[in-house]
């Protein structure tokens, strides 16, 4: 595992930011972080940092303790934080140069990661122009080829498409798959925008107030519940008795005389009665996919 976090608690002052987390993160993953404010996300992130000591609990990064070893995780690990920073009057690779020194990489290695990971994202022909003149969709891709060129084994991306437009979203998920896919890199994604989250990670974990509520594989998480039907020549009559029956979620009218019914396992063999006894015709009936922010709702509000 290239994460590992076993009975993890965090308090500040009398508040309990991290209750008895457990968490592993398998090597090779893209393993998305899910939770509201104040759900212990970012704790959990400095944790595995070793920017903050955990109260209790032990945990592990690429082999190393975070408390003890900050050193040997921080040359393993590239973060991306949610604002990335860079100096605005120096170019891109200017800045990726920075970064190489910071990190003791000799100057002939650091110039190919540079040119790599530049190339990588789609800022090498824009190399030597100052970021000041970037968008905020060419800083996050930045961002990214400042983790790159660390050649990381764990990459921890902070919220890395928050404001950008869809498109730019898009290009910027694509560019994290590549990451695990090409680079070979473990990821750990922390983000409030589930669908990206469900598109691109293998994993989820949901957090509420320091607990990981639910964890799984997307596919798992939202595994089919209950069925929708759409049914024509719904009589009134039909509309109400299924309106009344305990087994039905929602009813809605798509037009004329034609309903569309979530409902539950059990309700399939009710339903098909009913609609046979009020002469409607049942045009299509398919399991429920729940998305996974209708499952995180679920957890979260309960």
């Amino acid at each position: 595992m290239i994460v590992e976090a076993k009975g993890l608690k965090k308090r500040y002052n009398s508040v309990w930011a991290l209750d008895g987390l457990d968490l592993a993160i398998a090597d090779g993953e893209i393993y998305g972080l899910l939770g509201p404010n104040g759900s212990g996300k970012t704790t959990t992130i400095l944790i595995l940092l070793g920017l903050t000591e955990p109260t209790a609990g032990e945990v592990r990064v690429c082999g190393y303790d975070p408390v003890r070893q900050p050193l040997a995780v921080k040359r393993l690990v590239g973060y991306m934080p949610e604002k990335v920073g860079f100096y605005e009057e120096l170019s891109a690779y200017e800045n990726l140069r920075f970064i190489t020194r910071l990190n003791g990489i000799p100057e002939a290695e650091a110039n190919r990661r540079i040119g790599e990971a530049l190339e990588h994202v789609g800022l090498k022909d824009v190399a030597q122009r100052p970021v000041a003149t970037f968008s905020h969709g060419m800083r996050q891709r930045l961002g990214l080829a400042d983790v790159l060129v660390k050649k990381p084994k764990l990459a921890i991306l902070d919220e890395p498409t928050s404001g950008i437009d869809p498109e730019g979203a898009a290009q910027i998920l694509d560019l994290i798959r590549r990451l695990r896919d090409e680079a070979g890199m473990t990821v750990l994604l922390s983000s409030h925008l589930l669908h990206q989250v469900q598109r691109i990670c293998d994993r989820v974990g949901i957090l509420h107030r320091g607990h990981l509520v639910a964890e799984g594989r997307v596919a798992e998480l939202t595994a089919p519940g209950g069925y929708v039907a759409r049914i024509g020549q719904a009589s009134p009559i039909l509309r109400a008795r299924l309106e009344a029956a305990d087994w039905t979620h929602s009813v809605e009218e798509m037009q004329p005389q034609e309903l569309q019914v979530t409902l539950t396992e059990g309700g399939r063999a009710e339903l098909l009665r009913f609609v046979a006894e009020e002469g409607g015709v049942i045009l299509e009936l398919r399991p429920k996919q729940p998305t996974l922010e209708e499952i995180y709702l679920r957890y979260f509000q309960g």
